[in-house]
């Protein structure tokens, strides 16, 4: 079945339709939804969540082409992840750096195997790796991570700096150096 007809089935209420749209997905979310939270069970119940938004929200989806839905599922799973990780965890509590240090370049670390590289950012700091997810991995920009958030922006910058230079220190720590 296509994407889009699934989720014409979801619209209509189709109970079979919603489970092969959870069994597509869910292991993928659940991946997603792990890398903010770093708990099994708190990130199943930010997935259970997110789908029960999914599933109450279907109704006004439009369908944009391949490729759409999975967009909009993880937009609602990271901001249901969000949503659990500021009633854990004030990221207020960073203090700003100078805007004029220049941030640690992670480039040449870019040839490492993503699993390695996923493995150390688990190891970050709750705010600094949701920062990190958010920019790095999301595309997200320090405003709209402000935003999201709600911290301000130099906030932002700064948990960003400090997991690029801590996750740096790990990577160099375990062997992993540039050209590596």
């Amino acid at each position: 079945m296509t994407e889009e007809e699934l989720i014409k089935k979801c619209q209509r209420g189709s109970r079979s339709a919603q489970e092969q749209l959870y069994a597509r997905y869910a292991d993928r979310l659940y991946r997603l939804a792990y890398r903010y939270i770093k708990s099994d069970t708190d990130a199943e119940d930010v997935i259970m969540l997110s789908f029960a938004k999914v599933f109450s929200s279907i109704g006004s989806f439009v369908y944009r082409g391949e490729g759409c839905t999975e967009g909009w599922m993880r937009r609602i799973v990271v901001n249901e992840a969000l949503m659990w990780l500021r009633k854990k965890h004030n990221f207020n509590l960073t203090e700003s750096l100078d805007a004029t240090l220049q941030e640690p370049d992670l480039q040449p670390y870019g040839q490492m195997d993503a699993e390695d590289v996923y493995q150390f950012v688990l190891l970050l700091p709750t705010g600094y790796r949701t920062v990190f997810n958010l920019s790095v991995i999301e595309g997200y920009n320090h405003a709209e991570i402000a935003a999201l958030l709600q911290i301000n922006e130099n906030t932002s910058r700064s948990q960003l700096f400090k997991a690029k230079t801590l996750l740096k220190k790990m990577l160099t720590r375990e062997g992993y150096h540039y050209g590596t």
